[in-house]
């Protein structure tokens, strides 16, 4: 939804996380509360109008559920936030997920019979649930944490790529590109082994049977 509501107006974006400043009066007793409309000036209006619309654009993006959740709220800034507090958690929630998530990152590794691009879904699927609680890694980061979830069979291809590349710079997606290649390349040598098996036996079948 980020996207989205920057894609129509980064302004709004803004508004929405920090908050508009709806207009407010003081009253003898100290108390602070809505401005009636009637006192409104020219800036008011716009301030309300302004917040209406980011409103609208939240409303327009969600479910029926979602609505009932939020259609009390006087603002967009108190609309996201429930909405966070409700996908995400509390902080204390959110500190949580993180924790976990970071912990599943640290200890991936490749499966046994996976092949490379099962692998990078799954590894991509833990990053973006990180990066949705604001927790990002840097792509030579990522590139090294793919190359270290490597079996012991990747080994060789390890080596040539961290002796060829600088890992500083190298693209996470040209990394899956190369390793994708190498894995066509060692089920090529397999299935190129397997068919030279059958074969000598084949031949071996035969001169048996003369």
């Amino acid at each position: 939804m980020t996207i989205f509501i920057e894609s129509l107006d980064y302004n709004l974006w803004d508004l929405i996380v920090d908050g508009p400043n709806l207009p407010t009066v003081t009253l003898e007793n100290g108390d602070v509360v809505p401005k009636p409309r009637n006192l409104y000036d020219d800036n008011d209006r716009k301030r309300v109008q302004v917040n209406a619309k980011a409103k609208h654009i939240i409303i327009c993006a969600i479910n029926s559920n979602d609505f009932n959740r939020i259609s009390s709220c006087i603002s967009a800034k108190e609309m996201w936030d429930r909405l966070e507090v409700t996908y995400e958690g509390t902080n204390q929630v959110k500190e949580a997920k993180i924790s976990m998530l970071v912990h599943e990152y640290e200890m991936f590794t490749m499966n046994e019979n996976e092949d490379i691009n099962s692998m990078f879904s799954r590894f991509t699927n833990i990053i973006n649930a990180l990066q949705a609680l604001d927790k990002t890694y840097s792509n030579s980061e990522m590139v090294r944490k793919i190359l270290r979830c490597l079996p012991r069979s990747w080994m060789p291809k390890v080596t040539a790529i961290e002796e060829a590349k600088n890992l500083n710079v190298l693209p996470l997606e040209d990394l899956l590109g190369s390793l994708m290649t190498h894995e066509l390349s060692m089920q090529k040598k397999d299935d190129d082994e397997e068919k030279e098996k059958k074969k000598k036996k084949m031949v071996a079948l035969k001169s048996s049977q003369i």
